[in-house]
């Protein structure tokens, strides 16, 4: 079968059907195809959650260990059908669909570009601003915003043609990210990611970054922000090292979360060969750069590196020209792109509070039906989403935006803490009569909720 692979295309009218962007279970690919190598189907293993590749196949020699849970497919679904849909171009692929069910093609399909125009694009205009409405944008994408977003920054730093980067692998690339993230989340999916994302680009515009930070940095960091939580599982660390997830014993109770993020995100740079061109010097070292940016988002690890950056200010001390230190002020970046909801306007704050807090709500209430003792946070019945984000704003969020503003003393900085301390004022009002939560409590933004009990649970 002669095989032609074209630029996806992506219409803003539609969601991405998960069907064609499917990667549980084991795949194989036409002989024909000029990307993919054609493995031998009983070399073909039936790991979970990852795709096996015969050893000739230099785009994807990294199988990722530990995505999330297979959904179960039929052996049925496994066949030439599924081949056949994987590697057909989104627009082939819908345009043969319509044929067999007898529907005409009535509305001609675009590549994303094309589909700029409108109000997606004139948001893309003001990427900018602390106001830009992640949410909004969400929809007026279909549910693409990482992907457009991120593929729209790397193109407006003129990363693509600098590094050389190949369009077809970059978008594959970005389509396999955002389909990784779990969007039945209701805080940890791929709207955080693109909103991290946002954030982070606002900050490498900050004067004290954006005279300093090299492209390679600014690269670094867009990659990182869009994949920090890459195949988050919707619970916190603590509730997979109770439940003995196999997560917690491969990285040893350790930055659980953050390993596995950034593992989940080589695994997708070495499938789609994104770097496959470069010295594999360098991209070894992007790789372990890029992993340091992601454990840095680990909040158990806040005071360490909130200490750091507090000493450095008052020994005046950060050298820019310094590599070591432009790393270390991407990685205090990305901690605040992280955790920045609490800094942005009451309407789009709000949204995001509620939404972290119900993850916090969920995990309880599996915690509940499972026996298991509830963690801080996540009893719905004791806590409530004013007095979680109270807690958060006064002892992580604060700390944090105040020595940023120390370092970076500009407009944006003074807007986040003064959205900061209205949104406090505005759920302390909200909340008369409600404790706010002791600082011996977990605040943490990092913390979710799962719809199943991960595998190795036990009672505690």
């Amino acid at each position: 079968m002669e095989v032609c692979y074209q630029l996806p295309v992506l219409p803003l009218d539609r969601p991405v059907p998960k069907h064609v962007l499917s990667r549980r279970g084991a795949i194989s690919f036409s002989s024909s195809s000029s990307l993919f190598g054609a493995p031998d189907p009983r070399q073909l293993s039936q790991r979970r959650g990852a795709i096996s590749y015969d050893s000739s196949d230099q785009t994807a020699l990294y199988i990722r260990m530990l995505a999330r849970l297979s959904c179960g497919s039929s052996p049925a679904d496994s066949g030439t059908e599924k081949r056949v849909h994987r590697l057909l171009s989104f627009q082939r692929y819908l345009h043969s669909s319509r044929l067999l069910r007898g529907i005409p093609q009535q509305i001609p399909l675009h590549i994303l570009d094309e589909d700029y125009s409108g109000q997606a694009r004139c948001m893309l205009e003001k990427v900018g601003s602390w106001n830009f409405d992640i949410f909004l944008f969400d929809k007026l994408t279909n549910g693409n915003s990482l992907i457009t977003l991120t593929l729209h920054l790397l193109n407006q730093y003129g990363l693509v043609d600098l590094f050389q980067l190949d369009m077809v692998k970059l978008w594959r690339f970005l389509v396999l990210v955002q389909e990784d993230y779990h969007n039945d989340n209701p805080y940890h999916n791929s709207v955080h990611a693109a909103d991290v994302t946002q954030a982070m680009y606002c900050y490498l515009q900050e004067p004290m970054l954006s005279k300093s930070l090299t492209s390679y940095d600014i690269l670094l960091g867009l990659l990182a922000a869009a994949t920090h939580d890459l195949d988050h599982p919707g619970v916190n660390q603590p509730f997979l090292i109770k439940t003995d997830h196999y997560l917690a014993t491969l990285y040893r109770n350790t930055s659980v979360l953050e390993n596995h993020h950034w593992k989940s995100a080589v695994g997708l740079l070495r499938e789609t060969g994104l770097f496959s061109h470069l010295p594999p010097e360098d991209s070894m070292n992007m790789e372990r750069e890029l992993g340091s940016l992601i454990l840095a988002t680990d909040i158990s690890r806040q005071n360490d590196y909130l200490s750091r950056f507090r000493t450095h200010l008052d020994q005046e001390s950060l050298c820019l020209s310094n590599a070591s230190h432009r790393h270390f002020v991407l990685q205090m970046a990305l901690k605040c792109a992280d955790i920045c909801n609490p800094c942005r306007p009451w309407e789009l704050s709000k949204q995001w509070s509620e939404k972290v807090t119900e993850e916090f709500f969920e995990q309880g209430d599996i915690e509940k039906k499972h026996n298991l003792q509830v963690s801080p946070l996540c009893d719905r019945e004791t806590n409530t989403v004013g007095n979680i984000q109270i807690g958060f704003m006064t002892y992580v969020a604060e700390p944090l935006f105040g020595e940023w503003a120390r370092f970076s003393d500009t407009r944006l900085s003074q807007t986040m803490l003064g959205h900061m301390g209205l949104n406090k004022a505005s759920w302390g009002g909200l909340q008369p009569e409600q404790t706010v939560i002791s600082e011996e409590t977990e605040p943490s933004a990092g913390g979710s909720r799962s719809k199943v009990i991960p595998q190795g649970s036990r009672e505690s």
